[in-house]
């Protein structure tokens, strides 16, 4: 383990992905070659005996917060349900390459996922399966950045990885900014003070108070969801600093 950036092979992830990244270059849909390739990383890092939970967004499909006269609450839950459609994918891609998958989601839909019940899901882990937490926290105003912080704090995952569109987090937005100035290592205080785009607040104190680790790394770099999870130096690592 390198004691001074906290990175070292991870047993237990929370991998999360944004639905955007399912959609490709547009953003939209569900593109077949990223999402095979996803499902392929994901099932070489569980037959390294890595535990893995994967929380998935719904942007790619709808975002409740620009659900634009749709009222709040209504678009909320509207996106989580685009959550479930994008983990019954995942699913069905994980399953086609070899690894053992259980769906569970935060609203309950008996026949197409099981309930997320924290015990069952623990069993699924011990059974070796790779559990897909779909629904977002159930609850509307919570983004799916703060359910994978919740579901890596109950479920003892030792990291969460956020597998994003860019390398990492920056001082400023790198696609207006050339000289913005991308981070390494980050403290959450720094994160949360800066209002710098890792994730939301809620997301990053809870990780904070639960000392979860965050790894920050661009998914379109083929290989790096099994670098940042054995520990190497991709993107940036938000700690306690």
């Amino acid at each position: 383990m390198n004691k001074k950036s906290g990175r070292r092979p991870w047993r237990s992830v929370i991998l999360k992905l944004s639905g955007e990244a399912l959609g490709g270059r547009d953003g939209f849909g569900i593109n077949a070659p990223i999402l095979e390739r996803i499902a392929k990383e994901v099932v070489q890092l569980h037959r390294k005996g890595v535990r893995i939970g994967i929380v998935i967004g719904g942007g790619n499909i709808f975002r409740g917060a620009q659900g634009g006269d749709i009222e709040r609450t209504s678009a909320d839950y509207m996106g989580m349900l685009a959550t479930v459609i994008n983990s019954l994918a995942l699913q069905d891609a994980l399953e086609r390459n070899g690894a053992p998958t259980r769906v569970m989601s935060a609203i309950e839909m008996a026949k197409i996922a099981e309930p997320y019940i924290r015990r069952r899901a623990m069993h699924h882990f011990k059974k070796k399966l790779v559990v897909i937490f779909a629904g977002g926290t159930g609850n509307p105003y919570f983004s799916t950045d703060t359910a994978a912080a919740l579901r890596a704090s109950e479920t003892r995952a030792e990291v969460v990885l956020k597998a994003t569109k860019v390398d990492g987090v920056y001082d400023s937005d790198p696609v207006k900014n050339p000289r913005a100035r991308k981070f390494d290592e980050l403290s959450y205080r720094e994160a949360i003070s800066r209002r710098l785009k890792v994730m939301d607040t809620s997301a990053l104190t809870m990780c904070e108070d639960n000392k979860v680790p965050i790894v920050v790394f661009n998914l379109n770099v083929p290989g790096n969801i099994i670098r940042a999870a054995m520990g190497k130096k991709v993107g940036t690592i938000v700690t306690e600093g």
